[in-house]
């Protein structure tokens, strides 16, 4: 499972799409509805957070509303009627590891999507991440 800090903007189709699958999984974890993936270190970020589903509710609908600029069609039905108001805070490092894991999957499987990941430091985050100061996050699998 990967739930990306990045915007979902720089994500080719493939990954937009498993974006979107594994999002709609952590939320349903978050709700106590499945019995696998509970202790996935992607979702730690969440559960810190003070409304947990809202913010991954909220994350999903930033996911929905890219699919829908580019044509997709994503059920937006399936994400629950919650909100979170706060931001999520992320480091640098784990911005800076994101963004080197993406561009090896990019490399592989869409290189012309690569020149969106070119200055690290203009990366958009995702609306639910606040960027901090910090090496990459301790739940994150390196």
């Amino acid at each position: 499972m990967r739930i990306w800090t990045l915007h979902p903007k720089y994500l080719d189709g493939k990954g937009l799409v498993a974006l979107w699958r594994e999002t709609l999984l952590a939320q349903k974890v978050l709700l106590g509805e499945t019995k696998g993936y509970r202790n996935h270190p992607q979702l730690e970020r969440f559960r810190t957070a003070g409304n947990p589903v809202g913010a991954v509710a909220s994350y999903l609908r930033e996911v929905v509303a890219e699919a829908q600029r580019r044509g997709y069609n994503f059920d937006a039905s399936k994400i629950v009627n919650r909100r979170y108001r706060g931001r999520i805070t992320v480091t640098t490092g784990q911005v800076a590891y994101e963004r080197a894991h993406l561009r090896c999957k990019l490399v592989q499987r869409a290189p012309q999507w690569l020149p969106l990941l070119q200055d690290e430091w203009e990366l958009e985050l995702h609306p639910v991440f606040k960027l901090v100061d910090g090496l990459v996050e301790p739940w994150e699998v390196v």
